[in-house]
């Protein structure tokens, strides 16, 4: 067992934040003493990469040096690996990314020394993990934030290119979504009932905040093995604009349009060839199709004040 902590780093994250700090980051590694290696990522998804062979290695502690992205192909990495159990694996996050919505469900600071004291500390909860399936070519992705379908994934293949924009990204694609997006109908699988209905977003949420602070789902608890579920259905766009506050203040729930639950498995089917219906997780893009999404308790340890 290899006691350090295997430090993967994004150079892209924050515009470049995470690189124009490094410097900074190992001098306070030294300062509060911490044992750490670090790896630089050359290439998309080269997280889930490193992370096997760290894992392979001996590593079972891991320092997130980025963003919301970073974190989920790390989550992804641990995950979808069969060496050891994913819940003896620890993660801390030094928060350097754009949008750093899952951070602040534990209210991890974006200060970087702060945030470094808080690994040093290491305190550490268990959280529920999302796993999904695409049911016709059983691709497999986990999420540890909120994944989504209908109008919040369509905004995230419109803001690929705006990212680095942060919140302001997601309120730009939001708005320009609003000329284009067509509501679909889909059949819903939830705590053994089934649904036809036309819907404007699902989401499904294992923490409380995402596309840049939103809070898109009624958090009740990160360890319940249970998600958080927000089903609008068909609500109008000039509605959604007169309401545009309680996506950010929690009071969105109180419209009639929408629904929540609490379940640990969702099935989502599409049921349209008309056009691409997406599937978003943790901000990233995963495809499209029919998912089945289920909740896996106490998947992951992470590092938090």
């Amino acid at each position: 067992m290899n006691s350090s902590w295997y430090t993967i780093i994004n150079p892209t994250s924050g515009n470049g934040k995470s690189l124009k700090n490094l410097t900074l980051i190992k001098s306070l590694f030294d300062k509060y003493e911490l044992n750490v290696d670090i790896v630089v990522t050359k290439y998309i998804h080269h997280e889930k990469i490193l992370i096997r062979d760290a894992i392979k290695q001996g590593f079972t502690k891991f320092i997130c040096i980025g963003g919301d992205g970073t974190l989920h192909h790390m989550v992804n990495g641990i995950m979808s690996q069969n060496l050891i159990e994913s819940n003896r694996v620890k993660i801390g996050v030094i928060p350097v990314g754009t949008g750093n919505d899952w951070v602040k469900t534990y209210k991890i600071p974006k200060n970087i020394e702060r945030s470094i004291q808080i690994i040093k500390n290491n305190k550490t909860i268990y959280q529920d993990i999302g796993h999904v399936q695409f049911l016709k070519d059983k691709k497999e992705y986990y999420f540890n934030n909120i994944a989504g379908t209908g109008f919040d994934a369509f905004v995230v293949n419109k803001i690929n290119n705006i990212k680095k924009l942060g919140s302001l990204a997601y309120l730009i694609g939001g708005l320009s979504g609003f000329l284009s997006y067509k509501k679909n109908k889909v059949k819903i699988k939830i705590n053994g009932s089934t649904a036809n209905s036309k819907i404007f977003m699902i989401s499904i949420g294992l923490c409380q905040f995402s596309g840049g602070g939103m809070q898109l789902t009624d958090f009740k608890n990160h360890k319940n093995g249970l998600f958080d579920i927000t089903i609008i259905k068909n609500i109008t766009f000039i509605k959604v604009l007169l309401n545009i506050n309680k996506l950010y203040n929690s009071k969105l729930f109180k419209l009639k349009e929408v629904e929540t639950y609490q379940s640990n498995s969702i099935k989502i089917d599409l049921g349209t060839k008309e056009r691409t219906i997406f599937i978003q997780a943790d901000g990233e893009l995963l495809g499209s199709g029919n998912v089945n999404i289920r909740c896996l308790k106490k998947g992951i340890q992470f590092v938090v004040p």
